[in-house]
């Protein structure tokens, strides 16, 4: 199978330090190689895949130096390339949101788009009443709920590779963990109350972004003064599956409608247990007394945090294995490409890409 992979140019496939989307995007790449599909990638330059590399931008928009740089600019420009050589693949699979309808309307019927984030937004309703012809995947039925109504194909939970993550049979330094974002909707403020409350050290690997920067100052600096509690900033895939696989248990206390939460599986890859807030996709990734405990309140998440140190962290790593390898995430995104209401209707390819990407 022919299959193009069409990301955002925000971060490099994997990103080199915090992202979802991309992240996903690598693992699901991988594994549909590995599975001998051709698959290329319409991605940033500073990308790493064993896909062919269609390389859109020198480097990914976030760590690009430059102090002046278009973001619409750079994604119109990809968007123009996929259009041009869409007549090569048997599949073209968007993780853009919503950016190519326009442009792919006349063979929406062979495309893909995964929606990765939330959807109870205004003006979205009527977009994708707009453009309705193009099959959805939802990363967790919850994610659903705004737009019931939409042309959804299926709903595929995210999958990570296994192998970045060694198992640890037991925690090192008996921690909690924060990993992410240091933002409201997150919670860091949550998951410094939980851990004091609980007597236990909590370590916390987030990016500040410039929008949240004013809230960091505010709300959470002021309490990482205290002795329990160690800010250790944005980290990369090198330092993450120890930073996980060494914690007690990995703390998710969102209060937001959180589509899915790739860092949940992430901790379970290495055996490493989860509490998390009864919100958003939490009640369908976290098995309650197996892979983890949801929780309601301050209260019973500090009861859970005790609890999470009795579970048996090799039935976590089983769990994953069964529900979020990438393999499974592929063989489900496969089955759905098989399902397309146009699969495989390719027209005659044009002249086929020059090495790494479009002409200047």
């Amino acid at each position: 199978m022919k299959i193009a992979q069409v990301v955002p140019l925000y971060e490099s496939v994997p990103p080199r330090l915090y992202g979802g989307t991309e992240r996903v995007v690598a693992h699901l790449t991988q594994a549909l190689v590995e599975q001998g599909h051709e698959v290329t990638l319409f991605a940033s330059a500073d990308s790493c895949t064993s896909a062919r590399l269609v390389a859109m931008r020198k480097q990914a928009l976030r760590l690009d130096p430059a102090p002046l740089k278009s973001d619409l600019a750079s994604h119109l420009v990809l968007l123009h390339e996929v259009r041009r050589h869409a007549d090569e693949f048997d599949v073209l699979h968007f993780h853009t949101d919503l950016l190519h309808f326009p442009f792919f309307e006349d063979m929406a019927g062979r495309t893909l788009t995964t929606v990765h984030g939330r959807l109870d937004m205004k003006d979205l309703p009527e977009a994708y009443r707009r453009w309705s012809a193009f099959p959805l995947v939802s990363i967790s039925e919850d994610q659903r709920r705004p737009l019931p109504f939409a042309h959804w194909h299926g709903t595929v939970h995210h999958g990570t590779d296994g192998e970045h993550f060694r198992y640890h049979e037991a925690s090192d330094n008996g921690y909690l963990a924060f990993l992410g974002r240091i933002s409201p909707e997150k919670r860091p403020d949550r998951a410094i109350a939980i851990a004091i409350r609980a007597g236990m050290p909590l370590r916390i690997a987030a990016k500040v972004d410039a929008v949240d920067r004013e809230y960091f100052e505010q709300r959470i600096r002021p309490l990482l003064d205290h002795p329990l509690i160690e800010f250790l900033g944005e980290i990369g895939d090198d330092d993450k599956a120890e930073f996980l696989g060494n914690a007690s248990a990995l703390l998710f206390p969102i209060d937001w409608p959180e589509p899915f939460g790739l860092v949940m599986i992430e901790a379970m890859a290495c055996g490493t247990p989860v509490v998390a807030w009864r919100c958003g996709s939490v009640p369908e990734v976290v098995e309650q007394g197996v892979t983890g405990f949801i929780v309601d309140s301050d209260e019973q998440a500090v009861a859970a945090v005790h609890e999470a140190l009795t579970l048996d962290r090799g039935r976590v790593r089983a769990a994953f294995e069964r529900r979020f390898s990438s393999r499974i995430m592929a063989n489900t995104y496969l089955d759905l490409y098989q399902r397309l209401p146009a699969f495989g209707s390719r027209g005659p390819a044009p002249a086929a890409l020059p090495p790494g990407g479009p002409p200047p």
